[in-house]
């Protein structure tokens, strides 16, 4: 049996973007919640999982300078320097598993589409939850599969989640803003339903 970190290497490898079902033109939705935080240029953004997603291009193009994309896969993140050219030299790239990161500073934004979900057992959760209230000092935002979502993904299961189940998993440490639903559009046509929530961080 393949390891996590196997498995994403060989996918990112293997297939191109329009091969694979996450991929997205514009994270438009994304966006639209890191703006609405009204963060300054000099804040500090994590992208959890970003693989060769392009929202590290369009938030250095707004003018974000402290930007950290974090993936298992070496591949994928090989892939978005070699998308981005000299751009990436302005980028923070890790190459971790999230279960395994250790975060060396905090971060004022802490952006997830569609890893959280891939997290399918209570101690997993609570890893990355832990990891999370330690390093984020502001805001917060997870995009996973909904109740009306795919069941698995890239071949491996996943954990659907209501915008109450969510809640209640981040709710230690976290203060709901708000959630929505979407239907995301796949390169293959085929369409799956995303819940997306934002989170402040409660100063305790």
């Amino acid at each position: 049996m393949k390891s996590r970190k196997e498995h994403w290497n060989h996918v990112y490898s293997t297939k191109q973007p329009y091969e694979v079902s996450w991929t997205e033109e514009k994270p438009s939705t994304s966006l639209k919640f890191i703006r609405g935080f009204n963060l300054s240029r000099e804040a500090r953004i994590i992208d959890i999982g970003g693989g060769d997603s392009r929202l590290v291009d369009y938030l250095l193009d707004e003018g974000f300078q402290n930007i950290t994309v974090l993936d298992i896969s070496d591949k994928a993140i090989e892939k978005a320097k070699e998308r981005l050219g000299k751009k990436a030299v302005n980028v923070t790239w890790i190459v971790s598993d999230i279960l395994d990161f250790t975060p060396a500073i905090s971060y004022d934004c802490w952006h997830d589409r569609a890893t959280f979900h891939f997290l399918t057992t209570n101690t997993e959760v609570n890893s990355y939850l832990e990891t999370a209230r330690k390093a984020v000092n502001q805001f917060m935002v997870i995009g996973t599969f909904s109740e009306e979502g795919p069941k698995k993904c890239s071949l491996l299961d996943v954990q659907q989640y209501s915008e109450e189940e969510l809640q209640a998993r981040i709710s230690d440490g976290f203060r709901r803003i708000k959630c929505i639903k979407e239907n995301h559009i796949t390169p293959f046509n085929t369409v799956q339903n995303f819940l997306f929530c934002s989170f402040k961080k409660l100063i305790s």
